[in-house]
């Protein structure tokens, strides 16, 4: 599989932990007290890390840092999008798509001159 695949395959599964640690506890644990909340997601947080930093450092053979920073933002709010529709049953306004178009047009500039 090409590192640049490899790459986001894991960062679209890393972030997937990384948005439910970081939001997951405002649905599921909200009568919880903040230590137990806080502990249950550094537990889910280690899932995150330990696939983010071989996604990074497979990432960073063909990518440069800037690159690789801009493509974990945009996988980090694509699943963050899909979270906040799917899981907390938020909506999504115009100003959304405009933002992400604001995304896709930061990769197409980091990009443009070839990887």
């Amino acid at each position: 599989m090409p590192p640049l695949l490899q790459t986001v395959l894991l960062l679209c599964v890393s972030n997937v932990f990384m948005v439910y640690a970081w939001y997951g506890h405002l649905r599921d644990l909200s009568a919880k007290p903040l230590w137990i909340v806080i502990g249950l997601s550094w537990g889910v947080a280690f899932f995150e890390y330990c696939l983010m930093i071989p996604a990074n450092r497979i990432g960073y053979r063909v990518l440069d840092l800037g690159q690789l920073k801009v493509i974990q933002e945009t996988i980090h709010l694509s699943v963050f999008a899909l979270f906040a529709v799917f899981y907390m049953r938020q909506s999504l306004r115009l100003d959304h798509l405009y933002a992400f178009l604001c995304l896709l047009g930061a990769v197409f500039f980091l990009f443009r001159k070839g990887i």
